[in-house]
């Protein structure tokens, strides 16, 4: 199994058979970010790991190495096969490192179960795009602010949330975080139903998640399959 993020994504894309360049073109960004990513000389923003994961059809486990165990379809608030764990310790949170100081740490959610579950980490300055790109993705969005000061940028509106905090919107709606302080801002994300929803959608003609349109000005990529199937 590849040993990092990079080599992950690059595994994907030669099993898939596009080239840099495509890839590239598909999701906005340089070839060469995209070799430099592969090669684990940068990490990617987290709108540019969205449209990576989307473009190429891969789900948030796929990116992290852990096998599937459970099959996709689900039902919504329940699951199939073995019992899940009742306990995941701090130190089994898969993690994702993303340009930018931004982290991800995957926490107990359960296979097929209605939500995302994540312990998301923005570092002072760190933003959900570097270039300012703006988000959407099915489903709901759920997060309470555990620390700090965290900037949401939601539609034409701009709020600014603090320890205790808690936000809901659908994420169709374009959306960008930042972290204007000079304090670690962190907090618990839950996305419900995104997962459903997404398998209904049609796939790409490559075979790959689907890609929305711009929002303004810059790009705003569709996370679509990011992480679908989590657990």
């Amino acid at each position: 199994m590849p040993e990092h993020l990079g080599e992950r994504i690059r595994a994907a894309r030669t099993e898939r058979g596009v080239s840099l360049r495509s890839v590239a073109q598909a999701v906005g960004v340089s070839a060469s970010l995209i070799s430099q990513v592969e090669i684990g000389k940068t990490q990617p923003s987290v709108a540019t790991l969205y449209a990576l994961a989307s473009h190429l059809g891969v789900s948030l486990d796929d990116l992290l190495g852990i096998p599937s165990t459970r099959p996709p379809a689900a039902p919504m608030f329940g699951h199939a096969g073995p019992p899940l764990p009742d306990v995941q310790r701090a130190a089994e949170n898969p993690v994702i490192e993303m340009e930018n100081g931004v982290r991800w740490e995957r926490l107990a959610a359960g296979a097929g179960g209605p939500a995302d579950a994540l312990l998301v980490t923005y570092e002072p300055g760190a933003s959900s795009s570097v270039e300012g790109k703006l988000m959407r993705h099915a489903g709901i969005e759920y997060a309470y602010l555990l620390e700090g000061e965290l900037t949401l940028h939601l539609d034409f509106e701009t709020h600014v949330l603090r320890a205790g905090d808690s936000l809901q919107f659908d994420s169709v709606r374009p959306h960008l975080y930042s972290n204007r302080s000079d304090a670690v801002a962190r907090g618990v994300w839950f996305v419900v139903g995104r997962r459903q929803q997404n398998r209904a959608l049609p796939d790409a003609p490559d075979g790959g998640g689907e890609v929305l349109d711009s929002v303004g000005p810059a790009s705003a990529v569709d996370v679509l399959r990011a992480m679908d199937d989590l657990g």
